[in-house]
């Protein structure tokens, strides 16, 4: 089986050469970062600073265990009453790929994650964006082989975000499908 990093240089990028007439390879757009983000606001809010912290550190673990690289809490800015939020409070976690464990990764997700998710119909064309950005949610975060399903303690969600350098959608939706990416 190739690598999503094999398959990028030694089948993408000769593709991409033809069809886009780049003079250069160091022209074909590439994937620059993979971006794991998710919320906890919902299973903080109304909790004490003690709940707050190991919901958060809990949280944090599993997100480190999906990506294979330390995750980052992000803290509120302001309180808003009406979210239940205080200044300094844990909202959310997020993580940044780049370089050897974000093609990991996405060789993870592609092959194994986005298959064992129920109902999966493939990823729609309307998540790219008009910079060549693909945003993929997942509705549970059991689906990653990582994560023991017995030992969960708190069900998150998580967005996926997928930076690339190319300039419009049609790059990305080419590159994308040249790396294997399951779109419909």
């Amino acid at each position: 089986m190739m690598l999503l990093k094999e398959t990028y240089e030694k089948k993408a990028v000769p593709a991409m050469q033809e069809l886009f007439h780049y003079k250069s390879a160091m022209a074909v757009p590439r994937i620059e970062k993979v971006t794991l983000n998710t919320g906890i606001g919902r299973l903080v809010g109304g909790k004490s600073g003690e709940e707050q912290k190991k919901i958060a550190a809990d949280v944090t673990g599993d997100m480190s265990l999906i990506a294979g690289q330390k995750a980052v809490p992000t803290l509120a800015k302001s309180s808003i009453a009406s979210f239940k939020s205080r200044q300094g409070m844990p909202i959310g976690v997020k993580v940044t790929l780049r370089g050897k464990r974000m093609y990991d990764f996405l060789d993870r997700l592609i092959n194994v994650v986005l298959p064992r998710s129920r109902d999966f119909q493939g990823l729609d064309q309307a998540s790219l964006d008009r910079e060549g950005n693909m945003s993929i949610g997942i509705k549970e975060h059991i689906f990653f082989p990582e994560i023991s399903p017995e030992k969960v303690k708190h069900m998150i969600g998580l967005e996926i975000t997928v930076t690339t350098s190319a300039k419009t959608k049609e790059e990305c939706l080419a590159l994308l499908k040249l790396l294997k990416f399951p779109i419909k």
